[in-house]
């Protein structure tokens, strides 16, 4: 960190803070807190559980549908940090009215998490788009990399305390019950992800931007429709996204799925937890390995080497039984998963026309919510047909091979030059 300059360090320092969330909110502690909350009011769990995927399914298309043009509107100079700074502190009240909304009130809780959903994806459309502002195209992937690795560390520790939170709690060791031992994790995840973004705010500004119109909204739903007019002109980069499309579901999948592979494999809630926490610790190293193999061999060649361990971890999982199985299977994750995700994003930095960089990061965000899609609905469908959970796993080496095949057809981005429509503004 220390041979990074103001910017890069600011702008890595966010993955820090944001991690927080995607942890503790989206994975690890809400989602716990909701299904009791709906529990006392009376619902059943598959209901709880329906509700739970309406949210998310809804929060997610609303933001998906809206990234184009809001990532296109925020091209023009001085929108970017604006809009940034808008669903960045979106997520964050809402975050902390997790806090106060009474736990009773399982509807208000869901709809508050909804908002920190789209505050959260937001805020990440035009972070990852400053990544053209804060450097260089030769050390994107190195600092793409950098974010990847504090943000699996960054997320651990305010884990490892809203644990140690509710754990004390159930033992009765501290005078809190276990209720706002939970709403205290709200809490510290909130502030978390407000305190380590401040050098964000304060350090990285917006250095390629298109000079302001008189009607910015309607200009902007000119530009993105004359983008997918001449979308030739875009071959390479849309090809990757086509191929991100497919891999980047696989990986997504295991990411969501791998709790629920292993409770049906009989590993218990503790040690599923111990190991997401291995995982997350493993994968902070292998993440900087990546970036800086990346300079050595190029981008693409890692992206591949990425999606051949997916490969062998799909086929892996095939013969999965025992807990020692599942703590290898989930190394083999942790030693790719921040990688191919931190290299994907370079890549397409390097790809896009700079002045554009949010419109086609919205794109780009749209590709990587609906590539949410495909992959569970891959696992289940096998699963239900086979019978057997593995087999399921196992379906995803299909959108590896497809996404593969088509990343061998994308140029290297060291050697295609964005196309530059828009006089440049720097």
């Amino acid at each position: 960190m220390s041979k990074l300059s103001k910017q890069e360090k600011s702008w890595v320092f966010y993955d820090w803070a944001n991690s927080a969330y995607s942890l503790l909110i989206t994975t690890a502690i809400f989602p716990l807190y909701f299904k009791a909350s709906a529990k006392e009011a009376g619902l059943a769990a598959s209901t709880s559980t329906a509700y739970w995927g309406y949210a998310n399914s809804l929060a997610t298309l609303l933001i998906s549908i809206c990234a184009p043009i809001l990532g296109t509107i925020g091209d023009y100079k001085g929108f970017k940090k604006r809009f940034f700074t808008f669903f960045f502190g979106l997520g964050i009240v809402f975050t902390l009215l997790l806090v106060i909304v009474p736990n009773n009130q399982w509807l208000i809780l869901l709809i508050c998490y909804m908002i920190t959903v789209i505050g959260f994806a937001g805020a990440n459309i035009f972070y990852d788009a400053f990544l053209v502002d804060v450097t260089t195209e030769e050390r994107m992937n190195r600092i793409s990399s950098r974010g990847f690795a504090m943000g699996y560390i960054g997320s651990t520790i305010p884990f490892i305390i809203s644990i140690a939170f509710i754990i004390l709690s159930q033992q009765n060791i501290i005078p809190l019950s276990v209720t706002t031992a939970s709403q205290a994790a709200f809490a510290i995840t909130a502030l978390w992800w407000g305190l380590f973004t401040i050098p964000m705010l304060k350090n990285v500004e917006q250095n390629y931007y298109i000079e302001r119109v008189a009607n910015p909204i309607s200009s902007s739903f000119k530009r993105m429709l004359q983008t997918l007019k001449d979308i030739k002109t875009y071959r390479p980069l849309f090809l990757f996204l086509l191929a991100y499309f497919f891999y980047i579901d696989g990986v997504d999948t295991v990411i969501t799925m791998s709790t629920t592979y292993g409770s049906d494999l009989g590993i218990s809630s503790q040690n599923l937890l111990i190991i997401l926490f291995a995982t997350q610790v493993v994968a902070a190293p292998f993440a900087i390995l990546y970036g800086k193999l990346a300079e050595k061999f190029k981008g693409k060649t890692m992206l591949l080497v990425g999606i051949f361990v997916y490969i062998v971890i799909c086929t892996y999982a095939y013969f999965l039984k025992t807990t020692l199985d599942f703590w290898i299977l989930a190394m083999l994750v942790a030693s790719s998963q921040g990688g191919i995700q931190a290299l994907s994003r370079a890549y397409f930095a390097k790809l896009v026309p700079k002045e554009n960089a949010n419109e086609f990061f919205g794109f780009y965000n749209i590709f990587y919510k609906f590539a949410a899609i495909l992959g569970p609905f891959l696992v289940g469908v096998t699963a239900q047909l086979t019978g057997s959970t593995n087999s399921g796993v196992f379906s995803l080496i299909i959108l590896f091979i497809i996404g593969g095949a088509i990343l061998l057809r994308v140029p290297e981005a060291s050697n295609v030059s964005p196309p530059n429509s828009i006089e440049l503004n720097q």
